[in-house]
């Protein structure tokens, strides 16, 4: 599938320059010129990578880092930039950048700092393939529950893809808005729907978690949703 990296740019020449670059080296390409269309397109749009820029019309570099890492927060992001100044770049990095470029910067290191944050990206893992249960395991490649008394119950297509996405980051906050976004394929700014909660009830129906409290699924109140499952072990 191809990998999506996202521009934002207000730099004609350099925007150009970068996107050429991404398109030679096998890259699918989306950008934009200011802030407020580049976090639209960051938060709409199926994106593997951001490159972003600090200094942007309608609004700053900065806040539409904040934004997509509170609607992404696996979303990979370098940050291009012409501030020298080393309190920018912390501060980019603190509110979860995952690297960043000085202006200027050659095509050949923006290319290897690209690679190496895909290839450490969280979001670029499967996920384990088979969870443990409490009393049964879930096979997500066959996209079913077997428990030990011998039920099976099979999964629908998106109950597998939430349980895949949860699963690939085992014990950490999944935020709703980025289950809309990676699972749902919805703008979280533009739906109000309780399609999660009622996907979330059956789901742990299927796996026997609808205790008090659950034991699998952990909702996090007004946050988001854990997984505490462990991946299936495998002999030799």
């Amino acid at each position: 599938m191809l990998t999506t990296v996202l521009t934002i740019e207000d730099d004609v020449a350099i925007r150009r320059g970068v996107t050429d670059a991404l398109k030679m080296s096998g890259y699918g390409v989306l950008e934009a010129a200011d802030g407020v269309s580049g976090q639209r397109l960051a938060l709409g749009e199926p994106v593997d990578l951001i490159l972003l820029d600090l200094s942007l019309p309608l609004r700053d570099g900065l806040k539409v880092l904040d934004a997509v890492r509170r609607a992404k927060p696996g979303l990979p992001i370098i940050l291009i930039t012409a501030r020298g100044s080393e309190d920018d770049r912390v501060l980019g990095l603190r509110l979860g950048a995952d690297d960043y470029l000085v202006k200027p910067f050659s095509f050949r290191e923006l290319m290897a700092r690209v690679e190496a944050v895909l290839r450490r990206s969280p979001e670029r893992s499967d996920g384990a393939l088979c969870l443990a249960l409490p009393g049964g395991v879930v096979d997500l490649a066959a996209e079913d529950v077997r428990h030990d008394d011998g039920e099976r119950q099979a999964l629908t297509g998106l109950e597998a893809r939430l349980l895949r996405y949860l699963a690939t980051f085992p014990d950490r906050l999944v935020t709703r808005d980025e289950l809309l976004v990676h699972v749902w394929q919805l703008d979280p700014n533009q739906v109000q729907t309780r399609s999660i909660d009622i996907a979330f009830s059956r789901l742990r129906r299927k796996l026997r978690d609808d205790t008090r409290p659950p034991r699998v699924l952990i909702t996090v109140r007004g946050r988001g949703y854990r997984l505490e499952a462990c991946p299936c072990a495998t002999s030799d």
